[in-house]
């Protein structure tokens, strides 16, 4: 893809759009990621699957400079936020986090949890925030829970509790790095539930995931990647039901049952 292609995919409705992305270690023998292009849609829902250490969590916390790439770009609303001259905390703003570990503050409750961001860095007053907050709460399950503290709650409603505070923030887009693998089998459910509901309203959101019937359900794409490249990408029914790279057909024989 060429840098006018680049634009004009932005210009048709891109998200995100990613060219020639690297991130090398030890000098260059470890190859985290080893030259992704790929292009994010407003609204679509792009699961990102593949076996430990191919590259997935290392791409999709690339997306907003956790990890900062060796090469390449990445175009976020039509702004190049791998330029050093980039404000990348501005950008951060408008992309939602949600990691595998909840990331919550064990000394706020959850309400504050969920206010201390809006009120910060959107300048909200606590009023809207926090009215913002209860109703999110409320979404998920949890509007009796504000006052409680993160050690109260279960894993489910910790994770439950991450994706409504990033929601706070009002992003384009959510990332979730495999977000229901630190939890209980039992609680897998019900953050997965949160997500296919965003998924439903129109969310743009990147996950990577071991789950396939999420991805099988929700997903608009699909990505397949092993050793820092994107070997197959395609709709649900292409990736599960006829996949053609090798890597993937052994990839799927071994995590569909």
């Amino acid at each position: 893809m060429k840098d006018n292609e680049t634009v004009k995919g932005i210009q048709g409705g891109s998200l995100i759009s990613i060219k020639g992305l690297k991130k090398h270690y030890n000098g260059g023998r470890v190859k985290a990621l080893d030259g992704v292009d790929m292009e994010i849609k407003k609204g679509e829902v792009v699961v990102i699957i593949g076996p430990s250490g191919s590259g997935k969590s290392t791409f999709l916390r690339s997306l907003n400079l956790l990890e900062i790439p060796t090469e390449g770009k990445i175009i976020f609303d039509g702004a190049d936020i791998t330029d050093p001259k980039s404000n990348i905390n501005l950008h951060r703003r408008k992309m939602g986090m949600v990691f595998q570990h909840f990331n919550l503050f064990n000394n706020m409750n959850i309400l504050k949890n969920m206010t201390i961001a809006p009120m910060k860095l959107l300048k909200k007053s606590r009023e809207e925030a926090e009215q913002k907050a209860k109703a999110l709460l409320k979404r998920v399950g949890l509007e009796d829970r504000a006052s409680a503290f993160p050690s109260q709650l279960s894993g489910g409603q910790k994770q439950r509790v991450a994706i409504v505070r990033a929601l706070c923030m009002e992003p384009e887009v959510m990332l979730f790095d495999e977000p229901t693998s630190a939890l209980d089998p039992e609680m897998v459910g019900e953050v997965l539930d949160v997500m296919k509901s965003l998924a439903s309203e129109g969310m743009t959101m990147a996950v990577v995931t071991h789950e396939m019937g999420f991805a099988k359900e929700v997903a608009t794409r699909v990505v397949f990647m092993d050793g820092g490249k994107i070997l197959e990408q395609g709709t649900p029914d292409e990736i599960f039901s006829n996949p053609q790279n090798p890597r993937l057909k052994d990839f799927l024989s071994k995590v569909l049952v």
